[in-house]
């Protein structure tokens, strides 16, 4: 094997400790106020950064064509897990949704970890069918009904946001496998029918997306968060106010630690944080693209591609969300935004993808 790639491993490290360090920042008023404890997850963002750097470690010098062999079990395992967290008294129900398995203070998504094994199906999938992916029924359409019965039930959780990831990210790698384009035309038809029935069967959803169009018809509702996350961005300037002096963070916006992490880096680092955070993203994405143009092998291909997507999709799309582009998703920000398992399975996403860098030819 060739020698890690240094350039994306250290860059991976520098934004993960800079978010243990914003999650301190952001977070020790509402955890001294809710907890008492005003390091509460800033420890455990660190313990699982710990055991996430270990793992990507690890996992990187694990041979990825494994993946391949073991891609149905590890399906399997992800549809298993998705249906026992629905379960009441196994699934444990936080800000609304049954998404999560509780194990004392920590809690741990399945719906993270099927967005790693649904793209591990799905290359090893069109790797194997390049002849038949041609035609819709012989080809595409066992995979998309895959995909969408994934999505179907992390929407019984309820998780927008994830479900809309996951499938994604699988439109990403049939796109680069050579699916004909007419497929994907069709499939936006079809998918702005699904959000006018998810919008139908779940009225809150309109409420978000007419809060994105004008937030200040209802300030103290559903246009709360949008408001104060602007509140936040706007008057950090060039250099913003410094670590720590974040005005939004002191019970305005909502708990700043996770999805609106950007917000707080942007009113205490100003534009300077933006471009810092931006450049962190833009190599992370720029290596991973490269590795998988340059992968000789069909599947590590496709899943270098499709981590290397569902990586850039989730960070553009809490970004969007951020400075008001978009309804509010409850999308976390990668490596910077509180929360255990997304930090996990996305730097064992990377260790996958930094094995197969090092066995470029």
């Amino acid at each position: 094997m060739k020698k890690i790639d240094y350039l994306l491993l250290i860059t991976i490290i520098c934004i993960s400790i800079f978010g243990i360090v914003m999650i301190y920042s952001s977070s020790y008023v509402w955890a001294e106020y809710k907890f008492h404890d005003s390091f509460k997850f800033l420890k455990n963002q660190s313990l699982f950064f710990i055991i996430g750097f270990f793992l990507m470690m690890i996992i990187s010098k694990i041979d990825y064509k494994i993946y391949y062999s073991k891609s149905k079990q590890i399906l399997f395992l992800a549809l298993i897990l998705l249906i026992l967290v629905l379960i009441p008294g196994i699934g444990t129900v936080r800000n609304g949704s049954r998404s999560w398995f509780g194990i004392g203070s920590f809690g741990v998504q399945p719906s993270e970890f099927a967005k790693i094994a649904i793209i591990i199906f799905s290359s090893k999938y069109l790797s194997e069918n390049e002849k038949d992916i041609k035609f819709f029924f012989k080809g595409v359409f066992p995979l998309l009904l895959l995909t969408l019965f994934l999505f179907f039930l992390i929407m019984l959780q309820p998780d927008f946001g994830t479900g809309v990831i996951l499938v994604m990210s699988v439109i990403g790698i049939m796109f680069v496998a050579g699916v004909d384009f007419k497929f994907f035309f069709k499939l936006g038809i079809l998918g702005v029918v699904g959000i006018i029935i998810l919008i139908i069967i779940a009225p809150y959803r309109l409420e978000r997306i007419l809060s994105f169009l004008n937030p200040w018809a209802d300030p103290l509702g559903s246009g709360f968060q949008i408001i104060q996350s602007l509140y936040a961005i706007g008057p950090g300037g060039l250099f913003g106010f410094g670590l720590g002096n974040s005005r939004q963070k002191h019970f305005y916006l909502p708990e700043p630690q996770t999805d609106f992490i950007f917000s707080i880096i942007s009113e205490e680092f100003g534009f300077l944080g933006i471009i810092l955070v931006s450049t962190f993203f833009i190599t992370i994405i720029y290596r991973c693209f490269m590795i998988s143009k340059r992968c000789n092998d069909t599947f590590g291909k496709y899943l270098s591609f499709g981590l290397s997507f569902s990586l850039a999709f989730q960070t553009v799309l809490n970004l969007m969300v951020v400075v008001g582009l978009i309804p509010v998703t409850g999308v976390t920000l990668p490596f910077l935004s509180y929360g255990g398992s997304s930090l996990l399975i996305t730097l064992c996403s990377m260790g996958i993808i930094l094995n197969i860098s090092r066995q470029e030819k």
